[in-house]
């Protein structure tokens, strides 16, 4: 293992986890596509880096290097930075600039960073300085709960200013990974294909790995590598 983390969920209205890890060794992995967008501080050889990560459409590499410590905060969907460009951020690690020693740059301001435990607080203080929104839109419509006449063509705006992505795209991610939860408990491949309407093998394969990064056959073989080892 090259990673070890500790991950804890948030009462906060504006971020779904808070994860607190260490990298012991370099390394990389298939991750894969990211509706939510993620605020991640990097501390590294004395030196902390701070990012700003957007929707990620696709599956791809993650890769890290060794001796680093690391939190991600994973904000809620419809959570957004309003003075940043959302199209700017996709499918990009994005540096902010740093200011003095544990601190860094955001809308005009220096920010210190935050910890593991306090991160709920720095979020407030994003919020009330207007650093950071939400629209409570995105939510409700995954969620399939009624909306106030909203035309196709608003809610597809609200979605792309807060996500930079589609409803439908949130939508085809979401399933690809209920898709590869159902293979990983033993649901057959067919039965995952009617289960969540899919039109045959071949379109679930090809979203399994355009989001997951892999295919039904490579699951059920890391299933039935897992299943010897236990």
């Amino acid at each position: 293992m090259s990673i070890v983390y500790e991950e804890r969920a948030s009462d906060s209205p504006y971020v779904e986890t808070v994860t607190h890890g260490w990298t012991l060794r370099e390394g990389e992995t298939v991750r894969p596509a990211e509706s939510h967008w993620h605020m991640v501080f990097v501390k590294h050889h004395g030196s902390t880096q701070a990012l700003v990560v957007g929707s990620l459409t696709t599956a791809g590499i993650a890769s890290w290097g060794a001796d680093a410590e690391i939190l991600w905060i994973k904000f809620k969907l419809g959570t957004f930075i309003p003075h940043l460009p959302v199209r700017d951020f996709l499918n990009v690690e994005t540096p902010l600039p740093a200011a003095a020693s544990r601190t860094f740059w955001l809308k005009g301001s220096a920010w210190q960073l935050p910890s593991y435990d306090n991160v709920e607080t720095f979020i407030d203080r994003l919020v009330r300085d207007d650093a950071l929104m939400r629209d409570p839109v995105v939510s409700a419509a995954l969620k399939d709960q009624p909306l106030q006449a909203l035309s196709s063509r608003t809610l597809r705006h609200r979605f792309l200013h807060a996500t930079g992505v589609s409803h439908n795209h949130i939508r085809q991610v979401e399933r690809a990974q209920q898709a590869a939860a159902l293979l990983v408990q033993g649901v057959s491949i067919l039965d995952v294909v009617d289960q969540l309407g899919y039109f045959d093998q071949p379109h679930l394969t090809k979203a399994l790995k355009r989001f997951t990064g892999y295919t039904p056959a490579q699951m059920n073989r890391v299933r039935s590598s897992e299943t010897v080892s236990a």
